[in-house]
Formats: structure tokens, sequence, C-alpha cells
């Protein structure tokens, strides 16, 4: 009994250090994978001003009418579109709302424009053999006509400057790039310049050589409108502050219009009036660069 008591305790003696050192054994270290870089976004909310430079694509329709002082009768009309083309430039400034991926805004901008054109309206002389034109009389001598002359009516127009107030409404369609229509007030001056000139056939009728005088007369006007403007565009954040823009706006300012009495006599004997009509329109393309006041 004594021997097997002696054998056991042997055993157990050579299996300790093994059961030993198993419980001593280096457990295995679990390693986290680095964190994914994820973005974070971009907030468009916040006030932002910036500058910006393009060109315009306008048009004014124009028509000339010549009357007859003497009895306020239309003698003449001449029409036509002409361009009013030329680089725009200036500054904006606006504040958004941002919900979810849609953008709110409002937005003011004040522009100088470069944007200018001329028109040519004339009123036709005497046609061959005859004496009188469509606006001035001419002069009939013993053996001759002297008839009379074209009338001419040279416009300048000019795009001064011009500005808009809109509201803006866009879709983020990625964090960074927001698509926005846009629409409201827009305002501008328009500056009108033009001369009238003519020749005077003067004389006694039946006498042989009559006169003929020279004359013209010239004015300037400067008239701000208001009216309306629409358009879209595209912007791209390219970093946390500043973002870049690709902007179409239409603009209508509506009608300007005047009148000017010459010195030019029309066939009743008084001065003809020369008045004019343009709506004034304009297609305006310009690159942009915001500076937003707040941070992602």
């Amino acid at each position: 009994m004594t021997r097997t008591l002696l054998v056991a305790a042997a055993i157990a003696m050579l299996l300790a250090p093994r059961a030993f050192a198993a419980d001593l054994a280096v457990p295995h270290i679990h390693t986290k994978a680095p964190p994914v870089a994820v973005d974070p976004g971009y907030n468009w909310s916040g006030f932002y001003a910036g500058i910006n430079v393009g060109y315009g694509w306008g048009r004014s329709a124009t028509t000339a009418d010549f009357i007859d002082s003497g009895g306020g009768a239309p003698l003449s009309s001449s029409a036509g579109t002409f361009d009013l083309n030329g680089v725009t430039g200036g500054g904006q400034i606006g504040y958004n709302w941002q919900r979810g991926m849609f953008v709110a805004g409002f937005e003011a901008d004040f522009q100088g424009s470069g944007q200018k054109n001329r028109f040519d309206a004339l009123c036709a002389g005497a046609p061959a053999g005859l004496q009188d034109g469509v606006c001035t009389p001419g002069h009939r001598g013993d053996n001759t006509f002297d008839p009379a002359l074209p009338v001419t009516f040279d416009l300048t127009q000019k795009l001064d400057w011009f500005g808009t107030v809109r509201g803006r409404l866009g879709v983020a369609v990625t964090p960074r790039v927001l698509l926005y229509g846009t629409g409201g007030l827009a305002y501008g001056r328009v500056s009108t310049a033009g001369s009238v000139s003519a020749i005077n056939v003067g004389g006694f009728p039946g006498a042989d050589g009559g006169t003929f005088t020279p004359v013209a007369t010239s004015f300037s006007s400067s008239t701000s409108k208001v009216g309306w403007t629409a358009g879209a565009g595209i912007e791209g954040a390219f970093a946390d502050n500043w973002s870049a823009r690709l902007e179409y706006l239409y603009v209508d300012l509506g009608t300007v219009s005047g009148t000017l009495a010459t010195p030019v006599i029309a066939l009743s004997g008084a001065p003809l009036v020369v008045g004019y009509r343009s709506h004034v329109t304009d297609n305006i393309l310009r690159l942009g660069v915001n500076y937003r006041f707040s941070g992602t």
C-alpha cells in the first residue's frame, strides 16, 4: 500500500510542471484594424460673399419713329434688334440654409458692365423724279426738282451697371457639389445717346436754285429700370470655406424710351420729332468664387 502511494506521488510530481507551464501560456493578443477615413460631409449653411467675372450677350429691340409735330402724324418707323455685348464683373453676398440634401437661400449682387452697341435708322428722301420725301419737303424750281434728302437717326446704347436680388433653391448632389436654380428682381441703368441729321431744302416755289441747309442735333439720357431675372448654376466646395461656381442668368430690364425735337423741317413745315423705344434684355454667363463665414 505504501509502495502504491509513493508511485502515485511520483507521477503527480512529474505531471505538475507541464500543467503549470500550460497555465503560464502566452495569451493571444487581438489587435484592431486602423479606422477607415470617412467624409464627414459639407454644410452649405451660413453667410457668404464673393466676386465674379463673366460676359453678357445683351439685346436691344428698338423702334425709331419719325413724327410730324405739326399734326402728330407718324411719317415713318424703323425697327431692329442689335446686340449689347461685353464683359461684366462684380460681387455677391448671400445666406444659405441646408436641410438634408436641400439648400435654400437668398443672394444680392451688383455688376459693372461694358455692354454697348449702336442702331441706325433712316427716313427716306424723295424717290427719283419726285419733290417731297417721306419726312421732309423738297423744292420745285422752274426747270428741276430739289428733292428732299434722307433724315438719319443714330442711336447708341450702353448697359452701365445692373444688379439682382434673388432667391436660390438647390440640391447637394454630393456633399460638396450644389446644383441650384435662382430668380428674382433685377435692376440696372441704360444710357442712350443719339443724333439726328438732315438737309433742309428751301427757296420759293417756281424759282431755280433752292437753299440747302445742313441741320443736326443730339441728345443723351440715362434711365434706371427695374425688371426680373432667372437662371441656374453649379457650385463646388474646394476647401472648408471656399467654393467656385458657374452661373447663367437671363435679365429683362423692360423698355426705355424717349423723344427728341429736331431742327429738321417736316412736311407740314413744323419740326420733325424722333422717338425711340428699346426693350433691353441680357444673357449672362459668369464664373465666381465665394468665401463662407463658417466651417463645415
